[in-house]
């Protein structure tokens, strides 16, 4: 007897392990070992944002939220732009108001208003009339609920990396830019970097063949700037969140690539990571206090599968002292890019054009092309919006260049009613690593199936490109 109850119990258990293990978090359904997200269902009346142009604008008024790390650079950035009226600015901390407005005052600009020191303050920046575009730099919990408040009053929004850290965030701003018909568009500059744009043209112009895998990454020892942070709130933020929640450099210039939502789909993700042993230590001595939960690893890996059979690899590391790197490289059928930690190109030799390559015999695609060669292309390949404001991009300045670029375009789009660079799902496709990510690792690299946020619109539009007047 005692041995036929010791067996019900020990089959008990194993049940409910068995149980556990397929039961799926809020929002998510487990299907043969992968986890699907339940995708809202359109609401009634409103349409997808794809292609997306508003009324022209002809001056763009903005009013920016956040004068930290990032916000006042940008202030700066706008006094280069035209057409553009900086209106108000509004932050808890009046140095990076006064900073701002001593660039405006360099600029020979207008002081801009401002709404300082109280928490709700940017609630009431966002109802202004006098404003088209909010522009918002703070840190990245409130970057969803500003955006969705201030598409709420009538205004574009310009959020920051990343702009929404959780699948309920990202749909909140899909929903309310698609009801609201106004553009939400995160700020990611990386696109713009000279080598990535450029390598952008050279895919799209056929050079890399078939473009089969990309990779990206956000590689970055932050030690030195945790404190830098208002309130450490960067360094809070790594303590409790797993998974790459910092996936916008890497993933976003790759997605271009690749077409993502034009013509092709993340479809399927999975994640790991090594264990926590910097990141503890970094907690303790930039907080004075121990952290034994310290949620994010030291090295996150993503692996992306799309609908079209490509394949996706990111990684997340601010904690170890590896070299900077965003990695990008482009593997083709017919040639290679890489940028880290050595920028370079490699082709089948009759995929080169003579006019940038004469001595094609000189050339094989088991090396990188020559330099000549490599500076030969870029030029015969920069972008057409890069040629436009090369010089003044990189005297403003910011990371070289693509920060003025980034802004420049967003400007440019809404004076002249285009579609911008980047929609509101290239947001949500660049940001969904996070929790698809966690979800995956917490539960043994589990795949994930990753939602079309276009909900069925990923065809609709022929291949990424800029829009141009």
């Amino acid at each position: 007897m005692k041995k036929l109850i010791a067996r019900v119990a020990l089959l008990a258990i194993a049940i409910c392990t068995l149980l556990s293990c397929n039961t799926a978090p809020k929002g998510y359904t487990l299907k043969n070992g992968t986890f699907h997200y339940n995708t809202p269902a359109r609401p009634a009346g409103q349409q997808d944002m794809l292609a997306f142009a508003a009324e022209p604008i002809d001056t763009v008024r903005v009013g920016f939220i956040g004068l930290g790390m990032r916000g006042p650079g940008a202030v700066k950035r706008f006094t280069y732009i035209p057409g553009t009226k900086v209106v108000a600015l509004c932050d808890l901390n009046p140095q990076g108001v006064a900073k701002s407005q001593a660039y405006l005052a360099a600029a020979g600009m207008p002081a801009a208003d401002e709404y300082v020191g109280d928490e709700n303050a940017w609630m009431e920046l966002c109802k202004r009339d006098d404003i088209d575009l909010i522009y918002i730099a703070t840190d990245w919990s409130t970057h969803a609920k500003m955006g969705v408040y201030a598409m709420e009053q009538g205004k574009h929004v310009a959020i920051e990396v990343p702009a929404a850290m959780t699948m309920d965030e990202i749909w909140a701003l899909i929903n309310t830019s698609e009801r609201t018909r106004k553009h939400c568009i995160q700020l990611e500059n990386c696109v713009y970097d000279f080598f990535e744009i450029t390598t952008l043209n050279m895919a799209q112009q056929g050079l890399f063949g078939e473009v089969l895998h990309v990779e990206g990454a956000y590689i970055h020892n932050l030690d030195e700037y945790w404190g830098e942070y208002w309130n450490s709130w960067r360094l809070k933020y790594n303590a409790h969140a797993r998974g790459d929640i910092y996936a916008t450099h890497g993933i976003g210039p790759v997605c271009q690539v690749l077409d993502i939502h034009r013509g092709d789909r993340m479809k399927t993700l999975v994640a790991m990571d090594t264990k926590a042993v910097n990141g503890p230590k970094a907690y303790k001595k930039h907080l004075g206090e121990e952290c034994p939960t310290f949620a994010q690893s030291d090295h996150t890996m993503t692996m992306i599968r799309t609908e079209k059979g490509k394949t996706i690899h990111i990684q997340h590391d601010v904690l170890t002292p590896r070299p900077y790197s965003r990695m990008y490289q482009l593997t083709g059928t017919a040639g290679f890019a890489n940028k880290y930690p050595v920028q370079g190109y490699c082709f089948q030799p009759e995929e080169i054009p003579s006019d940038a390559a004469p001595e094609l015999d000189n050339l094989n695609s088991h090396n990188f092309v020559p330099e000549d060669v490599k500076k030969a292309l870029m030029e015969k390949y920069k972008h057409p919006i890069v040629k436009d404001i090369e010089e003044v991009a990189k005297r403003v300045g910011g990371h070289g260049g693509m920060d003025y670029i980034m802004d420049y375009r967003l400007v440019y789009c809404l004076r002249n009613g285009l579609p911008l660079d980047m929609d509101v799902y290239d947001l949500a496709e660049w940001c969904c690593l996070a929790e698809l990510g966690a979800l995956s690792i917490e539960h043994n690299s589990a795949p994930v199936e990753v939602p079309d946020f276009t909900r069925g619109g990923w065809q609709k539009i022929d291949g990424y490109h800029h829009a141009m007047k």
